[in-house]
């Protein structure tokens, strides 16, 4: 599903003391099936600009269009739009609230109506593609790890069958592995279910690893938007949005100032590597 943002503004307050403009004359094309990192400090309007794709808020001016259908022009709409567009917001398993993972996952699919075989295949094939154990299937979810009930949440999204995936910082508050595990996951979901995926995060290194497109919000605006090299090339652009780039990215630029003959715009650890394997002896110039 490709969604087209068009000259988007929200205000908060309109018309009060309080009064904020979260966005401002965004315009974006995300093409059907990208993986788009999403990413800003607090108060640059990533969540705001999310919470528009499923008509959760409604532009103060501009359209926001699935597919070339403008989601807010009919509200009978609505929930058909809310179910091709899955939003897992910040800590999902604070959501969770069956008895079992299971019926948890279980909970959206039913309430589309569906039958029980068509739920327990959805069910059971979500779970799959988040890499939950069947073993698991009838524990309850209040007992698993901080990874397993996010993966549970997620599960309950992809039952839904969305044709885009956004996903608020979901590896908010779980350690490197379970953050890592989580990551590899919406990767191979991106890949299997061919479906648009917006991964915001805070994470650097993250967004540097998994996702195709980078667009950088600050201040309400769309402000960069590209490849992740290209947008971390932006050391001191970002620097001044209160932004920083990947660690290994100051490295290898240290690394370079020091005479080493090596390619600056290093993202990755796994390209780090491989560049300073093959340095020849002595690495300097």
């Amino acid at each position: 599903m490709s969604i087209e943002i068009k000259n988007v503004s929200y205000v908060y307050g309109q018309g009060t003391p309080y009064e904020k403009k979260a966005l401002d004359d965004v315009t974006l094309q995300i093409p059907d099936g990208q993986f788009i990192g999403l990413i800003g400090h607090t108060g640059s309007g990533k969540s705001t600009l999310i919470q528009h794709f499923n008509s959760l808020f409604t532009p103060t001016s501009g359209q926001i269009l699935l597919n070339g259908i403008n989601i807010n022009e009919d509200k009978k709409k609505l929930k058909s739009i809310r179910q091709k567009v899955g939003l897992v917001f910040q800590y999902p398993e604070h959501q969770l609230f069956e008895m079992t993972v299971f019926k948890d996952v279980a909970f959206g699919p039913q309430n589309l109506g569906l039958k029980k075989d068509e739920v327990d295949k959805r069910v059971r094939d979500a779970l799959k593609l988040v890499g939950f154990s069947e073993e698991n299937y009838e524990k309850s979810p209040f007992e698993l790890s901080g990874g397993q009930k996010r993966r549970v949440a997620i599960a309950g999204v992809i039952a839904m069958k969305p044709e885009v995936l956004i996903l608020d910082e979901p590896t908010a508050g779980l350690d490197p592995k379970g953050r890592d595990e989580i990551l590899a996951q919406v990767k191979k979901l991106h890949k299997e279910m061919n479906i648009t995926v917006i991964l915001v995060s805070h994470s650097m290194e993250d967004v540097a690893k998994y996702v195709d497109r980078l667009i950088v919000m600050d201040n309400g605006k769309a402000s960069l938007d590209g490849t992740p090299k290209e947008i971390f090339g932006h050391v001191e652009e970002l620097e001044k949005m209160g932004l920083a780039v990947p660690q290994v990215t100051y490295l290898v630029q240290e690394l370079k100032k020091k005479g080493f003959e090596i390619e600056q715009n290093v993202i990755t650890v796994e390209q780090a590597v491989q560049l300073i394997k093959n340095l020849p002896k002595g690495g300097k110039r």
